[in-house]
């Protein structure tokens, strides 16, 4: 298991990334001041379009809790899970309040690889979670029982890329983790893993895994 914190304080605060600089990362949603969700897919392969749409998504505005359940395609399967985004008041006085946006897959399989000559991606459980206060958000995100794809150093860097292999060494797609969008606001996005397709695979699109953001409290 892996696991990453993003630190954000306040609206002029200092980054703190699991002890690692910041490095480029690829685009990804601006910041929500609290969502999450399993994730998602849209690939296309020999003419075929496959679509997953996003999954147990959770956001503050509602709904607040989300249960997904096994979807199967041609090529890649998201075993369910659960997704909730709660407020509590830490004081009534003030009304001060705290954030907390998860989400939490399972039994993911993608094997839309195969008949190129790659592996059968597998993650048995992952979860991404963002919790925010009127001072500072954190982000953090975790998985279990990984296959088919390198697993990254510990701690990950930002958009540390893992690619995804034929056994001769052609590259059929890029593993990439921990995707992070800081604004410079004091918000956080994070996609924990976004699995992007290359053309020796035959296949054009991406796969998204644990999806979540939050912002500063009022």
């Amino acid at each position: 298991m892996r696991k990453t914190i993003a630190r954000r304080a306040g609206l002029a605060g200092t980054l703190l990334v699991a002890a690692l600089a910041v490095a480029a990362a690829p685009a990804q949603a601006d910041p929500q001041p609290g969502a999450a969700n399993i994730g998602s897919a849209e690939f296309t392969k020999s003419g075929t379009t496959i679509t997953v749409p996003t999954q147990g998504q959770c956001s503050l505005e509602g709904p607040t809790s989300a249960t997904a359940q096994t979807v199967s395609k041609q090529g890649i399967t998201f075993g369910g899970g659960t997704s909730s985004c709660t407020t509590t008041v830490t004081d009534p006085n003030t009304q001060a309040t705290t954030t907390t946006s998860t989400a939490t897959g399972k039994n993911f399989e993608l094997s839309a690889l195969v008949s190129a000559g790659g592996p059968r991606v597998k993650l048995s459980t992952f979860t991404v979670t963002c919790t925010a206060t009127q001072t500072q958000t954190n982000a953090n995100w975790s998985y279990g029982g990984m296959s088919g794809i390198p697993n990254p150093p510990s701690p990950v860097p930002v958009g540390y890329v893992a690619p995804i292999k034929r056994s001769n060494g052609t590259v059929l797609a890029n593993a990439v983790f921990n995707t992070q969008n800081l604004p410079g606001d004091g918000s956080i996005a994070l996609t924990m893993l976004r699995i992007t397709f290359l053309p020796a695979s035959g296949i054009t699109g991406e796969v998204t895994l644990g999806n979540t953001s939050c912002a500063p409290t009022p």
